[in-house]
């Protein structure tokens, strides 16, 4: 059996990172259902109805899994965590409470009126309950990332003992919640999702542009799929620059909050100066793979390059190692290459954003077969880039539950066996593997069944600008 510490925190990792896919999709998706709403009460153009209809069967389903796994990880807090639930209930419990009560509740009720209401209120209100559940898909996260971002940079709170047990006490709301690290993530995971989301509709609709204009295989509904690729592709021209700009700031504030995390990201052991960032890293053995020090990996480095990046401009600046921390050290071959990985992924959605937006300004966007096929295989690595991003946060930030407050090894379940943790491990590893079946099950039949057409559409009447015009409505 294994040790209750490593079971509880593999399988609140493998929840989580099943769990994640879904919130990211539904606030992703929160923008572009708003601009679709928008489009379709304002314009005669039935394509927009289409773009609304389709794309909120998706959001419906990816909302419904994500409310049922996402339960699950608040009752592990007290399974598996109760002694970190003990400890920090009275500050971790509050966003927790007010995600449910405030943005759970304001997206589930607008959302009954969203997907079933087009035809039974105003356009006012229904153009309002788009704005509502984006709004509280949005809030949800607002909720979620304050808790987390304070066990990064924990603020506003004093630590007393009652009966021998650390109890975490708020004494400052404002600077708990605003705590330095909400701000950065709150930012890099929303704009994550939109990327994430854009990426997905691009792939979708380049599938069939593909096989309709280079196949020339008939598929109903082209226009469809051509507008979609097309705000997939704006969407993604700024989403993934930002990202990489933002991410590079962001990179600052860890070296500055959590220097330990940020040299495991650098796996950097030994304080040293004029650092090379490593853009591309190549293991040259198996321990390189589990035992990682930059200096002995083959790669291709800037020389200086995280040194410009932990200062902000100056290569020569010192870089805290390791070895200088007291305690066990973050698995660092985890951070390290999800972090090369993660960071690999942003360059390449820049890449192909551009690629697509410079072959849409040619007016060879429906012809690139290469570009297709680009964006079909990039459809997933959105996601695969925030499950990457959130290893990087999560594991980078071990010894660490609470930073420098209360360790993972102390957080676990004190009555906790590890044959029950085990049991529960294995337990949920194949039930949310079958959630993520039927999941990818049921997205797959909507994609296949496509937007509606012909009787199912309220807007009659369509109007299609000429396709000379570099425009979102050619």
């Amino acid at each position: 059996m294994l040790d209750p510490v490593l079971a509880s925190r593999i399988q609140f990792a493998l929840t989580v990172i099943v769990h994640i896919i879904f919130p990211v999709v539904s606030m992703g998706l929160a923008p572009f259902l708003i601009y679709f709403t928008w489009k379709d009460i304002r314009s005669d153009n039935a394509v927009y109805e289409q773009l609304r209809r389709f794309w909120t069967r998706i959001f419906a389903v990816s909302f419904a899994t994500g409310t049922v796994t996402g339960l699950v990880l608040e009752f592990e807090f007290g399974t598996n965590f109760a002694a970190f639930s003990t400890t920090a209930g009275e500050l971790f419990g509050g966003p927790l409470a007010l995600e449910g009560m405030m943005a759970f509740m304001l997206e589930a009720t607008f959302l009954g009126i969203f997907v079933f209401g087009r035809e039974r209120v105003s356009d006012r209100l229904y153009f309002l309950s788009s704005v509502a559940v984006g709004l509280g898909t949005w809030l949800s996260a607002v909720w979620i990332l304050i808790a987390n971002s304070w066990m990064q940079t924990p603020r506003g709170f004093e630590v007393v003992m009652e009966d021998g047990q650390p109890i975490v006490h708020l004494v400052d709301p404002i600077a708990a919640y605003l705590n330095p690290r909400f701000p950065w993530m709150f930012v890099h995971m929303q704009n994550a999702a939109v990327e994430s989301v854009a990426l997905i509709m691009a792939g979708i609709a380049a599938y069939y542009v593909f096989r309709h204009h280079i196949w020339k295989y008939p598929i109903d509904n082209i226009e469809f799929w051509e507008k979609t690729l097309k705000i997939a592709l704006v969407a993604l021209v700024i989403t993934a620059p930002l990202q990489a700009i933002h991410g590079d700031l962001y990179a600052r504030h860890i070296v500055e909050t959590q220097p330990q995390k940020f040299a495991a990201m650098e796996a950097i052991w030994e304080t040293d100066s004029y650092v090379p960032e490593y853009i591309v890293a190549f293991p040259t053995s198996i321990q390189d793979l589990l035992d990682l020090r930059a200096k002995e990996i083959f790669g291709f480095g800037i020389p200086g390059g995280a040194s410009w990046l932990a200062s902000g401009g100056d290569p020569q600046a010192t870089i805290q190692g390791l070895n200088e921390f007291e305690g066990p050290q973050p698995p660092v071959a985890i951070v390290f290459w999800s972090f090369r990985i993660m960071v690999a992924l942003g360059f390449w959605f820049i890449l192909l954003a551009f690629w697509g937006v410079y072959r849409w300004w040619r007016g060879e966007l429906y012809e690139d077969d290469l570009l297709h096929k680009a964006l079909m295989l990039s459809a997933p690595l959105g996601l695969v880039a925030v499950e990457l991003g959130w290893i990087v946060t999560e594991v980078g930030r071990q010894p660490w539950v609470i930073q420098g407050v209360m360790k993972t090894s102390d957080s676990v379940s004190p009555g906790l066996t590890g044959a029950e943790a085990t049991a529960t491990l294995v337990g949920f590893a194949i039930v949310y593997l079958c959630l993520l079946t039927l999941y990818t099950y049921v997205i797959v039949r909507i994609i296949r069944a496509g937007p509606p057409d012909g009787d199912e559409l309220t807007t009659t009447e369509s109007s299609s600008p000429p396709q000379s015009e570099v425009s979102i409505d050619d």
